[in-house]
């Protein structure tokens, strides 16, 4: 599928998913840029203050219905909020009634795609759970490079290197 295609119909979606926030509202709302520069394992962002999302090209691609009916929504939910109600959590209960009530979707906030294509190097790290964890290789530079530690979100110890 060529970038072409895929501008088109993230234009057509995110154009769709505003009229149906303007309905609701019944006020305007600015419409944002797109890019399909989205990196890493991420299907899309909303970045309020630039008024743009960030598609994964690779994910829109290998996921095109799923990201047509839930992630383009998902992002333009985003700036409709911050638009309409100003600065509040990303996934906050505004978002959620915006997904539920404009847009008859579920208030998912994370996708389950296969990201084996995108995915980037992991590190394998060990707390006091039994699990093994995993980081990113940002996250695993700035732990070798003494910039930061990380806290298992289970049981709060510092991981190490396995």
């Amino acid at each position: 599928m060529n970038d072409i295609k895929l501008f088109e119909t993230a234009n057509t979606v995110t154009a769709e998913s505003f009229t149906l926030a303007e309905d609701y509202f019944r006020t305007p709302f600015k419409r944002p840029t797109i890019t399909l520069n989205q990196r890493g394992k991420i299907a899309g962002s909303a970045h309020l203050q630039k008024n743009l999302i960030k598609l994964n090209k690779t994910l829109f691609v290998q996921n095109f219905d799923e990201f047509k009916r839930q992630v383009i929504p998902h992002e333009v939910a985003h700036l409709v909020c911050f638009q309409k109600f100003g600065k509040v959590k990303p996934h906050g209960s505004e978002w959620k009634s915006i997904m539920r009530a404009v847009f008859n979707l579920d208030a998912a906030v994370t996708h389950k795609f296969d990201v084996a294509s995108v995915g980037m190097q992991e590190y394998t790290y060990r707390c006091d759970c039994p699990e093994l964890i995993k980081l990113s290789a940002i996250r695993h530079n700035k732990v070798m490079n003494g910039k930061q530690q990380y806290r298992c979100q289970k049981c709060k110890a510092v991981v190490s290197a396995k």
